[in-house]
């Protein structure tokens, strides 16, 4: 009798555990009815004129800017400037339906993207900050992503990065730092449910020829 006791009361506790585990995947996933999808995320270098995004952005540290004067041909002005990423995105809903009756996203269902989370990695492990890799940052836009394909602009490589270590030594190096930036897109639905998707682009940053 005692050992039934036992099982029952550990059956009991195991159901408990289940559940919690459960809701916590719950939480964890978002309780909006729709989703993210990251349809592309391409860079742009700066000083550019053309805003081609592109799925490897090559990051300049340093450009010598030739145009207006007092910068010339022969007297160029050292210019930092930051680089651009660009994001396309449409949302989905998490309950698509069945083929007969696929579920239709409506106004509530569209996602307000408030801000985003920039983190630097390299692929053989070596990634602290300031070190390895320039320090992660976070920034603020604000864009309404719906079913149709959304695209938006945003910052992905600050000014001030490129005047730190370890991106300002390749100023007057010939090596280059590879690495990989983490972004992740933080908002909301209409009625206030949080959202977060995250995509990867490489960088290759170094000290390039010029325009």
């Amino acid at each position: 009798m005692n050992c039934l006791r036992h099982l029952s009361r550990f059956l009991a506790i195991a159901a408990v555990i289940g559940t919690a585990t459960s809701c916590g995947d719950v939480v964890r996933n978002g309780r909006a009815p729709s989703y993210l999808v990251i349809d592309s995320l391409g860079g742009i270098r700066g000083a550019v004129t053309t805003l081609t995004a592109t799925s490897t952005l090559i990051s300049d540290v340093i450009t010598n800017v030739t145009s207006p004067l007092p910068c010339s041909t022969d007297a160029p002005c050292p210019t930092i400037f930051g680089d651009s990423g660009q994001a396309v995105m449409h949302i989905a809903m998490k309950d698509p339906g069945t083929a007969a009756a696929p579920s239709a996203a409506t106004e509530v269902n569209a996602i307000t993207i408030t801000r985003y989370r920039v983190d630097y990695i390299r692929a053989d492990g070596r990634n602290t900050p300031g070190v390895d890799v320039p320090y992660g940052f976070d920034g603020a836009t604000t864009v309404t992503v719906t079913t149709g394909a959304t695209t938006f602009g945003f910052q992905l490589v600050r000014v001030v990065a490129k005047e730190e270590a370890p991106l300002v030594q390749l100023r007057i190096s010939n090596s280059f730092i590879t690495a990989i930036a983490r972004v992740t897109f933080y908002g909301h639905d209409q009625a206030g449910n949080e959202v977060t998707a995250t995509g990867t682009i490489q960088i290759d940053f170094g000290n390039y020829g010029d325009f």
